[in-house]
């Protein structure tokens, strides 16, 4: 079955040309976001008897101009534990590709993924595959979208590159060679470091690093985003996401820094690679990268914790028309997207 956490409408190919890139859910659903009618107190566990409490300090915060202080410790609290209990996952990416066939073909060819699913929507001229190395109810994937006769797609300075783990980068880069495919960085050690990568482009110039690991899990490990304030995007994904700071590097000679962000070893699952180049706070974002879904076991206390801690809520949590998956979409402080998707509703849509 279709699943509904990623997709896209169509765009024209003018609206292709446009920098701003507008999700599928946001324009298809905007006049259907919902608010949720659960009080926040009630989102959160607090108990009657602690909203007496807490108006009682807040009666007594009032009179010393510190009611705002207060009140908001609070719930942040509750947020911050509620991100960290959640069962979370990084479900999949969305990304825009303008010949889905000949990129299906490098993918599997040349990558090794498979091809896990393909939907055709005709009546919304647009179609998607779902590629990955397992299946989506326990790996990270890639979907892929196709707008009918939109051929081409700016990346961007933004978006930086999806990371793929192999077991020996030179081989797997000598095949990508022989099936005509770019290489941009041949094998070696990575800039101070042993361990060796390579890089590589798709058909669309999205870029793959190759990093030699031994066998793991999840070969799909990275997806890496350019931010402008590495500080603050470590905080906001650390308690809106709950995501942990697994590690951080500062490479003075090259001028950059990077943080790897997720919920789990990247040995073992996927992560978000967040790179910050000195003196650069802002990236154009093109409109060919999309969005990263995230599991979550409740989406309006996943949207509430998002605000709580200055994310953009770009579409209420709620069902969507006609399927029932319940998700909310919201932008982090550099502006990309994320859709947070129920974890039951997901399983379902995989039946």
């Amino acid at each position: 079955m279709a699943t509904a956490a990623a997709s896209f409408r169509p765009l024209t190919a003018a609206a292709a040309r446009c920098q701003s890139s507008t999700s599928f859910f946001s324009r298809r659903f905007a006049l259907f976001h919902l608010a949720s009618a659960v009080p926040q107190a009630q989102l959160f566990g607090i108990k009657p008897l602690q909203l007496k409490r807490m108006a009682a300090e807040e009666v007594l915060v009032r009179s010393t101009g510190n009611i705002a202080q207060t009140s908001t410790t609070i719930s942040q609290e509750n947020a911050l534990e509620w991100a960290k209990k959640d069962n979370r996952r990084l479900l999949h990416v969305v990304y825009r590709v303008g010949d889905l066939d000949k990129t299906i073909k490098f993918y599997t060819e040349c990558l090794g993924m498979k091809l896990l699913r393909k939907r055709d929507i005709p009546e919304e001229r647009y179609t998607n595959a779902f590629l990955g190395y397992g299946p989506e109810d326990s790996h990270f994937v890639v979907e892929l979208t196709y707008n009918y006769g939109v051929e081409k797609y700016d990346i961007g300075a933004g978006f930086g590159h999806f990371g793929v783990a192999v077991e020996d980068v030179a081989k797997t880069v000598d095949l990508i060679k022989a099936k005509g495919g770019k290489v941009t960085r041949e094998p070696g050690p990575v800039k101070g470091g042993k361990s060796i990568i390579a890089f590589i482009e798709d058909p669309d110039g999205y870029k793959f690093e190759l990093l030699e690991r031994g066998p793991t899990p999840e070969p799909l490990c990275q997806v890496m985003l350019r931010v402008g304030d590495l500080d603050r995007s470590i905080e906001f994904y650390k308690k809106a996401f709950g995501m942990d700071l697994l590690r951080k590097r500062d490479n003075p000679e090259y001028k950059y820094t990077i943080a790897m962000m997720g919920y789990g070893p990247e040995d073992k699952s996927a992560v978000l690679e967040l790179t910050y180049n000195y003196g650069v706070k802002e990236y154009d974002k093109g409109n060919a990268y999309a969005q990263i879904a995230i599991g979550t076991d409740d989406v309006y206390k996943t949207a509430e914790a998002i605000k709580l801690y200055g994310g953009k809520i770009t579409r209420e949590p709620g069902p969507l028309p006609g399927i029932s998956t319940k998700i909310t979409a919201c932008l982090d402080p550099d502006g990309w997207k994320t859709v947070f998707v129920d974890n039951i509703d997901f399983a379902k849509e995989l039946e």
